[in-house]
């Protein structure tokens, strides 16, 4: 079992989850039950799996839940895009929140690496 509050991983995807909050309170009231819940989700997802995978018993648990992690960041990526195309994002705020996501995606990627080579 791994402290997840202590992964810089989880923390980062804490404050992803936080800021999409954050930018969603400005998409119109008719999408709340649309992306705005989806990007909401899936940005929740991203720490929760990480979170509930340091809470189990293998390496190889962890890696699977850090598995279920990288989709959610995935989903939510594709999420942004779809918000800009559509105009609900400013282009400043697709970059920023799509720079913080690619960093927590490279970071989920080295943790899988890891935890799964200890799995051989």
């Amino acid at each position: 079992m791994h402290n997840f509050k202590e992964l810089k991983v989880w923390q980062k995807g804490i404050q992803l989850a936080v800021d999409m909050y954050k930018q969603t309170e400005n998409f119109p009231n008719d999408d709340k039950f649309g992306l705005t819940s989806q990007m909401r989700r899936a940005a929740v997802s991203i720490p929760s799996n990480i979170a509930e995978g340091c809470g189990r018993k293998t390496d190889k648990d962890l890696s699977n839940f850090l598995s279920h992690s990288l989709g959610s960041q995935y989903e939510l990526e594709t999420q942004l895009i779809i918000s800009k195309e559509v105009q609900l994002m400013a282009d400043i705020e697709y970059d920023k929140l799509t720079s913080e996501l690619n960093e927590i995606q490279k970071m989920t990627k080295t943790l899988i690496d890891k935890f799964s080579k200890s799995n051989v």
